[in-house]
């Protein structure tokens, strides 16, 4: 039977005071079993806890209720503000968070943004297809974060944002350093020092994914300027763009964008193409000192190129390599090692061969191949390096040596083939020139006497010789709207008869002006102008003493003409144009022997006479002791342009000197400087290379001459009286 309906007693544990308790006999329910049953035992006494009286409260104060009244309106606003600005906190947060996502959403594919040039590159190889000069902004190819050396990557991230790995793509902790940097140093707080993360700096050299567009900015320098501006509106876009950026891109990926676009100097795009720059390798094979010194070059790019300041540039390493040691990517001994064995650039980088000829040759290349190329373009030249370090050697050791201190004075020099190949270019006494004012090319300078050698040439392709004679006497001529002119010699003497060997090699002004006149200035112009002097030929019969102006690279491409046997040239330093990658070329050389001009007989009787003016002339200083040299000197009024240009059986070469403003040189004169700039020039051009003759004529031993200056035997008296007949009544039918 059930006993569901009878309340069941509670269970309750023994209670335990530390004894031993008997244990209860029996099993019955509420049962003694029939033991004895232990009294209870007595609790022991509660203590009871004295209880400290209470501390006397003063009495509260009661606040004044107009200042009660007035914190409580104070902390309502301030509540109420706090609740909005953190709920306008929290939306602006949401709505950046959604801009940054929809503008990584937008962003192209990783491979459409490595290489961000607006224009393409031009690569000029010498005439043993070296490279010697770059223009336009160089791409080497595409690096990677994964194919670069890790020195150079461990070196981009120490120095440009140690904690790319870790940030979203903004660091408030560098912002907030930034701005109190500028503020310190007295700037704007968004000047100088931007804060900007790599991932920031990429954002901004992606110009926010905005490519250039020539209706929107006057100008590339325009939209380069406005994609780096600083401003707040502008730091808030990087900011939204560089967090989609992330979203969007891995680290690595962000890193390979920040390497391949970032300038680095010296028109290099990129890190591959600065590495092959400054040291003729890979990005991937960069040692610790190397990769400190790219990366120190995205601070300041042209201040810190190396081919600018090379010291500058090692000290800025030094720098980074003490970076990459703190933190941890480099060991002690390797950071010493690196600081004490500093980057050294390639010998093609420290040459800096070639400005002025790169840039003659960028000037006269059609502008769609070079300046507006978009392509990246190959120029092979006619450059001979070798040749060039002669010329700029000569030029610094003469001016070093024999040009007084403080001298402004300038000098141009041209080497040249006698086909008309530009070999070697010095545009002023900067030897290293480039993006500066080419006196070889584009200076327009009277020749004076170095014009000579046209009037003789003329002279002798119309039948007359060297030994032919003609006065050197007083002259006077009308010239039309000008009235009398007359000519004088540069020592104010007159000799009487002289062949036309001896007007040559003396520069005598007189006898020049009378075979000028006596052959027709008419037909003077046309054989100067054959020979390739293009600038206007004075019209008067001051053309025979160099009164027209002319650039130096065409007085030299004339002289070419002379030594090939009497054909013109066109100085030309370009052989062949190619597209980088094609095999095929675009355009070839435009230059070289054109037509004849003056018999080769004439020519050959012509460097006999200007061989004369090196040996027994006025360009004596000029010869060398190994071989045979031709030339003449020039001299213009007031001595405002010296010139000397001649040739040996190799090359030609041409030397001018003067003031960019025209002044007067001091003490110079064709046969003086110009002669032992073309002296140092030609020595060194040709130490090592075998002695070739002059292709000029060698005449028998000339008869013994009377007094009179009639040869006493042989020769061609006939001729002689003619001459003679001639320039009388020349002379007589001008008085």
């Amino acid at each position: 039977m059930s006993d569901s309906g009878k309340r069941r007693p509670s269970l309750v544990a023994d209670k335990r005071y530390g004894g031993k308790t008997k244990p209860r006999s029996g099993g019955g329910r509420g049962g003694n079993g029939g033991g004895k049953r232990t009294p209870p035992r007595k609790p022991a006494p509660r203590k009871t806890a004295t209880r400290r009286a209470p501390a006397r409260r003063s009495p509260r104060k009661k606040r004044n209720p107009l200042v009660a009244f007035v914190l409580s309106i104070f902390g309502w606003v301030f509540g109420l503000i706090w609740r909005v600005l953190w709920r306008l906190g929290a939306v602006s947060a949401a709505l950046v968070i959604l801009a940054a996502g929809i503008s990584g959403l937008t962003m192209p594919p990783l491979d459409e943004l490595y290489d961000g040039r607006i224009r393409g590159s031009v690569t000029m190889l010498d005439d043993q297809g070296q490279t010697f000069a770059w223009r336009g902004d160089q791409f080497g190819g595409m690096v990677s974060a994964d194919t670069v050396s890790p020195h150079l990557k461990n070196a981009i991230v120490a120095t440009e944002d140690k904690r790319f790995y870790r940030h979203f793509g903004v660091s408030p902790r560098g912002i907030a350093s930034a701005i109190r940097i500028n503020l310190s140093e007295g700037r704007g707080p968004l000047s100088g020092n931007g804060g900007s993360t790599i991932t920031q700096q990429t954002a901004k050299l992606l110009c926010f994914g905005q490519s250039y567009d020539p209706t929107v900015w006057d100008s590339e320098a325009a939209y380069e300027a406005d994609c780096r501006e600083s401003t707040l509106m502008r730091k808030a876009r990087e900011a939204i763009y560089a967090m989609g950026m992330e979203m969007r891109y891995s680290k690595d990926d962000i890193l390979t964008l920040y390497m391949n676009r970032a300038y680095l100097g010296e028109g290099t795009r990129g890190f591959e193409a600065a590495s092959q720059r400054y040291f003729g390798k890979s990005a991937a094979n960069v040692t610790p000192a190397e990769a400190a010194m790219l990366a120190g070059l995205l601070k300041a790019p042209t201040r810190y190129a190396p081919t600018n300041n090379l010291q500058r540039s090692r000290d800025r390493a030094s720098v980074i390599v003490r970076l990459m040691e703190d933190q941890g990517y480099l060991s002690h001994a390797s950071a010493e090692d690196a600081i004490a064995h500093p980057a050294q650039l390639s010998q093609r980088a420290q040459t800096q061969s070639g400005g002025y000829f790169a840039d003659w040759i960028m000037s006269s290349t059609p502008d769609f191949l070079t300046s507006k190329t978009t392509e990246d373009v190959l120029l092979t030249t006619t450059l001979d390096q070798r040749l060039q370090k002669a010329a700029e050697e000569a030029v610094e050791w003469v001016f070093d040596e024999k040009v007084r201190e403080g001298s402004n004075a300038q000098a141009a020099v041209v080497v040249m083939s006698a086909d008309g190949a530009v070999r070697a270019m010095v545009g002023g006494r900067d030897v290293s020139g480039g993006g500066v004012f080419n006196r070889a090319t584009q200076a327009l300078r009277q020749t004076g006497s170095s014009f000579k050698p046209f009037v003789y040439a003329t002279a002798l392709e119309l039948g007359f010789h060297y030994n032919d004679v003609v006065e050197d006497s007083p002259l006077t001529i009308d010239i039309p709207g000008s009235g009398p002119w007359s000519p004088e010699n540069y020592d104010h003497q007159f000799r009487g008869p002289v062949t036309l060997e001896e007007a040559l090699m003396k520069s005598l002004n007189i006898p020049a002006v009378r075979v000028a006149t006596e052959v027709g200035l008419e037909n003077v112009r046309k054989i100067a102008s054959d020979f390739g002097i293009e600038s206007d030929l004075a019209a008067g019969p001051a053309l025979a003493l160099g009164a027209s102006e002319s650039t130096l690279v065409e007085m030299v491409g004339a002289y070419a003409g002379i030594l090939n046997g009497g054909s013109s040239v066109t100085p030309y330093g370009l052989k062949e144009v190619r597209l980088q990658g094609d095999s095929d070329p675009l355009m070839g050389s435009e230059g070289g022997i054109g037509e004849r001009v003056i018999r080769e007989d004439a020519a050959r009787e012509l460097i006999y006479m200007m061989r004369q003016v090196v040996t027994r002339g006025t360009g004596t200083r000029a010869g060398l002791d190994d071989r045979e040299i031709a030339g003449k000197t020039g001299t213009t009024q007031a001595a405002r342009d010296a010139w000397f240009i001649g040739f040996s059986a190799d090359y030609v070469a041409g030397v001018w000197m003067g003031y960019d403003d025209n002044t007067p040189l001091t003490g110079v004169t064709g046969s003086g400087l110009p002669a032992e700039i073309f002296h140092e020039v030609m020595a060194r051009v040709h130490e090592g290379l075998p002695v070739h003759e002059l292709p000029m004529l060698h005449p028998a031993p000339e008869p013994a001459r009377n007094l009179a200056g009639q040869p006493s035997g042989g020769g061609n008296p006939q001729r002689l009286d003619n001459v003679i007949e001639r320039a009388l009544k020349d002379i007589f039918g001008l008085r």
